[in-house]
């Protein structure tokens, strides 16, 4: 029974991953970069909402300014990667320590408390069947709104960066404008995301978010290699991602739920990355049929 009852709040907080792993997904799938601004994004977007909320902002607004700061957050990247050549995993790092003292300047504070019994935020660890559906629309309306625009012009010419970024220059597109674009959006969903789990947990940690990258490519991997051949089209890819967070957070709480030691938990999340980044090779391996060449030798 222990388990049943914590299975809601496994799928709540799997919910919120899923929405930052979506941001991990633009950069990684779509853009073939390994960002680890987020890191330091999700923990902004926290302090933002979290700081705003105290100070009587509505909740919502405090939201959307938490999105705008991780938007910018993607810029600082973005530009340092583009207009001064650093390569976009350090331009991430770069990123990521320079926030360290930024969340901890809007904290002001190593952490911050955001009760839900003082404040009115959108979702609670206190009730949460209510939180999992309002989580459930707000994953509704973002695919919604990525699937319209990755569909636009300017949705397709960023897409077509991440798949052969010296054909489309050749085609007359700008490639850096595009990286940036990408790392904004990215940024933008993750601070998102933080904001979303500082009011489902309570409050905000400037460590909370270490390790976030990790948990993001392991929804990515764990949704592509689950749900890959029924994720036919782009809003179902980003779906799987967030079903992807769901289960990792269910596999987490399953290891928990049978006493595994908590010192493990960051050792085991690595081992998960690890063994889903391999099923596809294992797929192809061990399980494909091998594909005859040459046709039939008697014809």
């Amino acid at each position: 029974m222990g388990f049943i009852n914590a299975l809601p709040g496994a799928i709540a907080q799997g919910i919120i991953w899923g929405i930052m792993a979506i941001g991990v997904y633009i950069t990684y799938k779509l853009l073939d970069m390994a960002d680890l601004t987020v890191d330091g994004s999700i923990c902004t977007g926290a302090a933002v909402c979290t700081m705003l909320v105290i100070n009587g902002v509505n909740v919502w607004l405090a939201m959307i300014a938490a999105l705008l700061a991780g938007m910018l957050t993607g810029l600082v990247t973005g530009l340092f990667h583009t207009a001064m050549g650093i390569p976009p995993i350090l331009a991430g790092i770069l990123t990521q320590l320079m926030l360290w003292s930024v969340n901890l300047k809007i904290l002001g504070k190593a952490n911050q408390g955001l009760s839900s019994r003082t404040y009115n935020v959108v979702i609670t660890q206190l009730d949460r069947i209510a939180s999992i559906i309002i989580l459930a629309g707000i994953v509704l309306v973002l695919i919604a709104l990525l699937y319209w625009f990755f569909g636009t012009e300017l949705g397709c010419s960023l897409r077509a960066t991440g798949c052969n970024i010296n054909m489309s220059r050749a085609q007359g597109i700008n490639t850096n404008m595009n990286k940036i674009l990408g790392l904004v959006i990215s940024n933008g969903i993750v601070a998102l995301s933080g904001a979303l789990l500082c009011q489902y947990q309570g409050f905000t940690d400037i460590n909370m978010g270490r390790g976030a990258i990790v948990i993001g490519l392991a929804a990515v991997i764990i949704g592509e290699a689950l749900f890959g051949k029924i994720a036919t089209n782009f809003a179902l890819k980003l779906a799987s991602v967030v079903g992807g967070g769901i289960i990792y957070y269910i596999v987490y709480q399953t290891v928990i739920w049978i006493g595994l030691d908590t010192d493990l938990l960051k050792m085991l999340s690595a081992i998960v990355v690890a063994v889903f980044l391999a099923v596809p090779y294992w797929r192809e391996k061990y399980f494909s049929k091998a594909v005859k060449k040459g046709g039939n030798a008697n014809a």
